[in-house]
């Protein structure tokens, strides 16, 4: 009885302590969490522990062209218009903070300006791009101006902002966890306005899945978070990669 109640006081503890914070804190590095929990960076993020007071200025929170998107945003909206059953012909790769993220010319970004790479074609494969590059944003130092810009504004998004503070940016150096690389996706749901796409993660452990929520807002794709602050469903370990469309990277 006695380690029953222990157990629930530490799920009901600090939110940075518990189990489900730490694998999503893992997540903005693109860290392997099969088979182990995420360890914190100690100490507060200094640089981002100030309120979010008003919105950064930026492409994506000025007027929008007359066809309704960011002005200087062009897309090829015609290429990869069906569900994606194999990965973009012209994906590249690049590093971004400790991740290698897919970019495509015609599925965006296809823009670059400091922090933020926006600009996604308004296409199930735009929306495929965008969950790989945006959270992976999330791990530097200027996360705060990526999520005024490309995370739905509401109450997820304050939580979030309100827990990220709480972690220090990596910045690209290695944070002592195993780093795990985009193996693949799949587009669950897809309705032009809205898109949820899941994600397959390869460590040394294995396979893990974990999907993103996506809106067409101010016309790009934006990351929707979930009440609770996360960008990310929870994390979980997979056995195979059926149902998956495989980068071959």
């Amino acid at each position: 009885m006695f380690k029953r109640r222990e157990r629930r006081l530490a799920e009901s503890g600090p939110y940075y302590r518990q189990r489900s914070w730490q694998l999503s804190a893992g997540f903005l590095a693109v860290v392997a969490v099969v088979g182990g929990v995420v360890t914190l960076l100690s100490g507060p993020d200094t640089t981002a522990a100030h309120a979010s007071g008003a919105a950064t200025a930026g492409p994506l929170a000025g007027p929008a062209a007359r066809d309704g998107r960011p002005r200087g945003c062009r897309t090829d909206d015609a290429t990869g218009a069906g569900l994606p059953k194999k990965a973009p012909g012209d994906v590249g790769w690049r590093t971004l903070g400790v991740a290698r993220v897919p970019v495509s010319p015609t599925a965006g970004p296809t823009r670059v300006q400091g922090a933020l790479w926006w600009c996604y074609a308004h296409t199930p494969t735009g929306a495929v791009i965008a969950a790989h590059v945006i959270p992976s944003q999330m791990s530097g130092s200027d996360w705060r101006t990526v999520t005024e810009q490309q995370v739905v504004p509401g109450r997820g998004r304050e939580m979030f902002e309100f827990q990220r503070a709480t972690v220090q940016s990596t910045d690209g150096k290695d944070s002592g966890t195993a780093v795990a690389s985009y193996a693949g996706f799949s587009v669950s749901s897809y309705t032009g306005t809205a898109a949820t796409v899941r994600l397959l993660l390869k460590s040394a452990q294995g396979y893990a899945a974990t999907d993103i929520s996506l809106r067409w807002s101010g016309g790009d794709w934006k990351v929707r978070a979930d009440d609770n602050g996360s960008l990310h469903s929870p994390v979980s370990a997979v056995q195979s990669t059926n149902g998956f469309v495989l980068w071959g990277v």
